[in-house]
């Protein structure tokens, strides 16, 4: 099957700050030189966040992993995982068509698909909430027939229970994932014959439909606040040593402003000075310094936009402070854009001069406040 982008792509993409956070934890689960290997990960959080995966969030992923955005596509292009073209706001519904579903009444589910959502797959109901598909074994065989929905399983399904399940999922209710039919997990209806001694019928729901009612994520789109964001690959000593380094700059930059303050009261002298120190080069270069000053460079990553890769290549490049990127200019900003490779256009798309004027006087962004709580960067 031929698979193309949609013709119809929004302007632009982002994660929400906590999904940014989540992606740059993923990214550290893999060696120096292997980001790449976090794609199907990202891609797949991009997805979760929007429902489809569009153009903008595949080369956004790409961007984030140094990565040329033909490999994006590639990837995405290949996962049939991968939506491709906008799906309900609602919930997609995925029925399982393979044999064992097919004869326990997978033709009757997909009969209704086509009467309540539309006649083909992957096209928006009339009130574009539903969208569906039929695919391959979900490996869900002794609960057949089954539908995905969302991230979930809804099993042992009928024709009449299934129509019921998209009702509720119009009136805007979460019907409880599982099996339809009183059916525990995937033992007996009546309950284990044998091995009774391993029962694990201790909470109300199995294991995987108790903790999608528990968190409630379910069929909507995820912001990355649903859970908290733990990283235990990093492990004690990778936490504890990132904390020195962001902890003592932020408790520094206060310090250097006031004293930095009562030397330039004088009006005049204080103008005179930052006319001095800050000129627009005819190129548009800012001012860039070769080696971080004396407190140390700051944590460009609670910058919304900067990852690890990222801030290594504007140190780089010579930046390694806030107030760096605060005094940034028009010109300056179209110069670092332009100089980014591999990720052009970053910083006017993320606003990073907004975001380090904030941060350059010791102040905190939605974001940065998450990075420090937690985020990877604590």
């Amino acid at each position: 099957m031929l698979r193309r982008l949609h013709h119809t792509q929004p302007d632009d993409f982002a994660y929400t700050p906590a999904n940014q956070a989540w992606a740059e934890a993923q990214i550290t689960k893999y060696p120096e030189g292997r980001q790449a290997s976090a794609i199907i990960a990202l891609l797949w959080r991009a997805q979760e966040q929007e429902g489809w995966l569009t153009r903008p969030a595949m080369e956004y992923v790409a961007d984030m992993l140094g990565m040329a955005h033909i490999r994006a596509y590639e990837v995405a292009s290949f996962y049939f995982m991968f939506q491709l073209q906008p799906v309900g706001s609602v919930a997609h519904i995925q029925v399982c068509g393979t044999t064992s579903c097919m004869i326990c009444g997978a033709e009757d589910l997909i009969g209704i698909c086509r009467e309540k959502i539309a006649p083909n797959p992957h096209e928006l109901s009339a009130d574009g909430k539903f969208s569906w598909e039929e695919v391959e074994c979900l490996g869900a065989c002794t609960n057949a027939p089954m539908a995905q929905i969302g991230k979930d399983y809804y099993e042992d399904l009928t024709a009449a229970r299934f129509t019921e399940i998209l009702d509720e999922l119009a009136e805007g209710k979460v019907p409880v994932p599982g099996p339809q039919n009183g059916r525990y997990a995937a033992e007996p209806l009546a309950g284990l014959t044998s091995l009774t001694e391993y029962d694990s019928g201790k909470t109300q729901y199995n294991a995987s439909v108790q903790r999608a009612v528990d968190v409630g994520d379910t069929v909507k789109r995820i912001d990355g606040t649903e859970v908290p964001l733990l990283t235990p690959w990093l492990g004690k000593s990778g936490k504890a040593a990132a904390k020195p380094a962001t902890k003592p700059k932020a408790a520094a930059k206060p310090k250097a402003k006031p004293a930095a303050k009562p030397a330039a009261k004088p009006r005049g002298t204080k103008t005179t000075t930052k006319v001095a120190r800050k000129p627009v080069a005819a190129d548009g270069k800012p001012e860039l310094l070769k080696k971080a000053r004396a407190g140390g460079a700051d944590d460009l990553k609670q910058i919304k936009g900067v990852g690890p890769k990222l801030e290594k290549m504007l140190n780089t490049m010579g930046v390694f402070h806030f107030d760096q990127v605060a005094s940034w200019r028009a010109k300056e900003v179209q110069w670092v854009d332009d100089n980014l490779e591999g990720f052009k256009g970053r910083v006017s798309r993320d606003e990073w001069v907004k975001q380090a004027k904030v941060l350059a006087k010791g102040g905190t962004t939605e974001f940065s406040k998450k990075v420090k709580k937690g985020g990877v960067y604590k």
